[in-house]
């Protein structure tokens, strides 16, 4: 892996505020982005919840998919039309009402494809809530 990221979380954060605007409305984060290593966090909102007290699926799978987005742009800069083609979740325990944090890394990382995997935690808790793997479609340098 690199040792420097191909853009830094400045440079990410903005992309998603001109580009992704729905991600900050969502209350995502990036916690720290490293070349092919991100941590983000949904900062809880009662609106993450669905009956029974947990956090809906859809949370979970946004905040993944965002996750994915930063950690293959940490490897190939800042490439707006990066776009998912592939996105499978594993719904493993009922995720706490409270800040959730994703871990991706990337697994692979091709010229047109780029597949990572993400782990989702509740804040403060060690066992994972969700196991996501994805892959993203890296459009043509032109």
């Amino acid at each position: 892996m690199r040792a420097t990221p191909r853009l830094t979380r400045e440079a990410f954060d903005a992309l998603v505020a001109a580009e992704l605007p729905i991600a900050n409305q969502l209350g995502f984060r990036v916690e720290s982005l490293a070349p092919g290593h991100v941590v983000t966090r949904a900062v809880y909102q009662d609106g993450f919840l669905r009956p029974g007290g947990t956090i809906a699926g859809p949370v979970l799978m946004a905040l993944s998919d965002y996750t994915m987005y930063a950690v293959t742009l940490s490897m190939i800069g800042p490439v707006a039309l990066a776009v998912t083609t592939n996105l499978n979740i594993n719904f493993l325990r009922k995720p706490a009402p409270r800040d959730l944090f994703a871990e991706g890394r990337i697994l692979k990382l091709g010229k047109r494809l780029a597949v990572s995997e993400v782990t989702l935690r509740s804040e403060g808790e060690a066992e994972p809530v969700a196991h996501v793997t994805g892959t993203y479609s890296i459009p043509p340098r032109e």
